[in-house]
């Protein structure tokens, strides 16, 4: 029985040094991931999914993974390389979750929402943009989050090798134009709400114009109020599917050029 033990000891060694850089990985991921990374969601939580993506996807990669070092000085690059790649990779994933932040922020401003419930999350914003983030972060939880990431997770290791760190200009570049897309995606999304806006206090200033005794303000605050929940209402079932289109986008190719 002892030389079993031994034996077995030995494997779980030899599988836990090749685990070491996926964990890494995984676990600067799990800090910026949407849904699973949020600050609501437990340390211990995130803990548990980080642990269960590393016993997921180790195995596909212990192919590519190098053993984990013992000498100080490449333990240190090992671990600086793969934080920054999975700090990468999840701050890409979560530049999406701000584009429904932003686009949520927008509408507030053009409809007189901005202060409704303001500080009902973790991170103060306006209704809209709570409603959307959730929304959007149920859609793609539903819509098998979890098989996606685990995807990645294997994908990334042919962007980012293992224990290399990126390369500073094209991580540069490659974040550029992500936050880029995020900032497009999100005027789109809120593009309806710009619009109505627009139109609104356009005629709001022809009727203010043609009867200067009329309070327009009175009439018009309701209005566009009202105007702006009914947008929403209408406009969620179509902003929703466009940003999960681009969302699992990303997922399947992080480098893909931008539309």
């Amino acid at each position: 029985m002892i030389p079993d033990l031994l034996t077995l000891q030995s494997d779980l060694a030899d599988l836990f040094a090749l685990s070491f850089g996926t964990f890494i990985r995984i676990g600067a991921m799990m800090a910026l991931l949407p849904a699973f990374g949020e600050q609501v969601v437990p340390v211990r939580i995130r803990l548990g999914l980080t642990l269960a993506f590393t016993a997921i996807t180790a195995p596909a990669l212990a192919p590519v993974m190098p053993p984990a070092p013992t000498a100080p000085g490449p333990l240190l690059e090992l671990i600086t390389a793969e934080a920054a790649a999975g700090l990468a990779l999840g701050m890409g994933l979560r530049l999406f979750t701000m584009a429904l932040q932003i686009a949520g922020t927008i509408a507030a401003q053009a409809t007189s929402l901005s202060q409704f419930f303001g500080g009902a999350g973790v991170d103060p914003q306006p209704a809209m943009a709570q409603i959307l983030v959730m929304a959007g972060l149920a859609l793609a939880v539903t819509a098998d989050l979890h098989v996606a990431v685990a995807e990645l997770i294997l994908l990334s290791y042919s962007i980012f090798p293992p224990a290399r760190f990126p390369d500073a200009a094209s991580l540069g570049d490659w974040g550029l134009a992500q936050t880029a897309r995020a900032f497009t995606l999100a005027f789109t999304l809120a593009m309806p709400f710009v619009i109505l806006s627009l139109l609104f206090y356009v005629a709001l200033g022809a009727i203010n114009k043609a009867m200067p005794q009329l309070m327009v303000a009175f009439v018009g605050a309701p209005a566009i109020t009202w105007a702006g929940l009914a947008v929403l209402m209408l406009t969620a079932p179509l902003i929703l599917p466009i940003w999960h289109e681009s969302f699992r986008g990303f997922l399947i190719d992080p480098t893909r050029p931008l539309p």
